[in-house]
């Protein structure tokens, strides 16, 4: 899965709230092996200033369109929003998955149901405090929120969970997330995470958010090994060598052509 930033105020420099701009930079995602393209128009790094939904509809819902009129049916566009009407439009506009950083509330859900989404429930809280485990917490939140939607009538196959990496968690939360990964997937559904360019690596590593790509390389191997099943990444065109070698070592996977 590949970013696409439709904001000026993105943690990681990559913004592109010029909607010409966003819908090449989705196209060369997709020409770079992105299976799916994920295209948001809110910032949601720590401390961002929320953005009313006349703004959010106005960014994103011309790049979804301009995305879907270029690619057609080749991609798949998940849209990052937590909006029932935004998504509900971005739906109309050309969008397959709902990709929603505040897990599943009623009502979102239920436009996901009206419009035959897939839906990624990201698990998220405004304070990050724990008073247990913090990957039991996570997981207690995601396996909830899968059972409500297939009780809704979204088949389990398109139920996707997302832990939330940098998302109301302190860096040994998200460090305690990622050494559990076989945990999330062991709950049955597929699974996504998100780690690309975050801050936890940028303290690890030193490093800022735009070289911080060998860092967020290190947890996409992990996750493949763990049996993640989607990654979201920044760098698509690198990120897809790591996974081309992770799974052609994990899954059996070979190239066209191998001989």
């Amino acid at each position: 899965m590949g970013v696409v930033n439709v904001t000026p105020d993105s943690f990681s420099g990559d913004g592109r709230p010029d909607a010409a701009s966003a819908i090449e930079y989705a196209v060369q995602q997709h020409t770079w092996s992105a299976d799916i393209v994920d295209i948001g128009g809110e910032s949601t790094r720590p401390g961002h200033t929320p953005i009313d939904a006349q703004t959010e509809r106005e960014r994103l819902l011309p790049v979804i369109a301009g995305v879907r009129s270029r690619l057609g049916a080749q991609a798949l566009i998940s849209a990052d929003t937590f909006k029932p009407d935004i998504f509900r439009a971005a739906h109309r506009a050309g969008a397959d998955i709902l990709n929603s950083i505040w897990g599943l509330p009623d009502e979102l859900l239920e436009v996901a149901v009206e419009c035959g989404a897939a839906v990624i429930a990201m698990h998220n809280k405004a304070t990050a405090f724990y008073e247990g485990d913090v990957v039991d917490e996570v997981l207690g939140f995601l396996g909830e929120a899968a059972e409500r939607a297939v009780g809704a009538g979204i088949p389990a196959a398109h139920v996707i969970l997302d832990p939330g990496i940098g998302f109301g968690k302190l860096p040994d939360h998200n460090l305690a997330v990622l050494r559990s990964l076989k945990r999330l997937t062991a709950l049955g559904f597929p699974t996504l995470i998100g780690p690309s360019r975050k801050s936890t690596i940028g303290k690890l590593t030193g490093r800022d958010p735009h070289e911080r790509g060998f860092g967020t390389a290190a947890t996409v191997a992990l996750a493949i090994a763990a049996g993640i099943d989607i990654v979201r990444v920044h760098d698509v065109k690198e990120m897809r060598d790591v996974i081309s070698v992770c799974d052609a070592i994990e899954r059996g996977w070979r190239p066209t052509g191998w001989t």
